[in-house]
């Protein structure tokens, strides 16, 4: 169980990384008349992708508690 915990943490904080880093060059591009629009939208489904993971694993990892 803690093993799996585990790398479900370390998979949770490389999406997390990945996610900043695209938030990033999306927000340089956005800036950028010239960029291509193609490309612009790609990087933003793979943030959403990348956010519904993020939200799958922290589902995981914290406990489902009916109050």
């Amino acid at each position: 169980m803690d093993e799996d915990r585990d790398s479900l943490l370390a998979r949770l904080n490389t999406l997390r990384s990945e996610h900043r880093d695209l938030d990033t060059v999306i927000a340089r591009l956005s800036g950028d008349s010239m960029s291509d629009q193609i490309h612009l939208a790609r990087l933003k489904k793979r943030k959403l992708k990348l956010k519904d993971e993020i939200t799958w694993i922290e589902d995981r990892l914290i406990p489902n508690i009916i109050a």
